[in-house]
């Protein structure tokens, strides 16, 4: 299954699976933890399994996290954001600004290799230093491009009881972000049918 970084930032705002919402963000050493979960992704811009998290850069993150939560919200609307912070975005302008001005604290520089025996390839050449600011540089990047890429159009808010996720729709047919999702919300359909049968009132759609 083909794996975004943007949208694996999204979603370190979880269900616990307890009923409530978790945050792998919320310390410093879960966020130093979710950085070398995502060392293939980061492959070429950071040397994330030997990166540590300090305080300033779990802010920075949780920061960059909100512009694109906000953006997300906006690419799925009319339909309803994931439910966790949807009272308390900030504004499309202001998550734009943030991801640019993230993006452009790293000055890049595009470069190909040609193997005499392969294909052509490319690769960001950094001129910054600090890693800590090329990885929020690669997590802006990482949500602008997938923000102005075609899975925009198939970004969802999974809409199964008690679910936070957001996901991109795979195939025609697709309402939940997984599986369990599905089974979850058509059995809440079931009971709420039922109930309404048993009230005696007209079952909804």
């Amino acid at each position: 299954m083909e794996r975004w970084l943007a949208l694996e930032l999204v979603s370190t705002i979880r269900h616990d699976g307890d009923g409530g919402v978790a945050d792998d963000l919320a310390t410093v050493q879960g966020t130093t933890h979710w950085i070398q979960e995502q060392g293939d992704l980061l492959a070429g811009h950071i040397p994330a399994g030997e990166l540590a998290a300090d305080e300033n850069l779990r802010r920075g993150i949780i920061e960059l996290r909100q512009a694109v939560r906000a953006l997300f919200a906006r690419a799925v609307s009319p339909a309803l954001p994931s439910p966790p912070d949807a009272h308390r975005l900030m504004s499309a302008g202001q998550a734009v600004a943030h991801l640019n001005s993230a993006a452009e604290r790293e000055l890049v520089a595009l470069q190909m290799d040609w193997p005499v025996e392969g294909v052509p390839t490319t690769r960001l050449l950094s001129a910054e230093n600090d890693p800590h600011v090329r990885l929020v540089a690669a997590l802006a990047r990482a949500g602008i491009e997938f923000l102005s890429g075609p899975q925009r159009t198939q970004l969802r808010s999974c809409t199964a009881p008690r679910c936070v996720r957001y996901f991109v729709k795979s195939h025609g047919r697709q309402e939940w972000c997984k599986p369990s999702c599905g089974n979850r919300a058509r059995a809440a359909r079931h009971y709420r049918r039922q109930r309404t049968a048993t009230d005696g009132g007209s079952a909804p759609s």
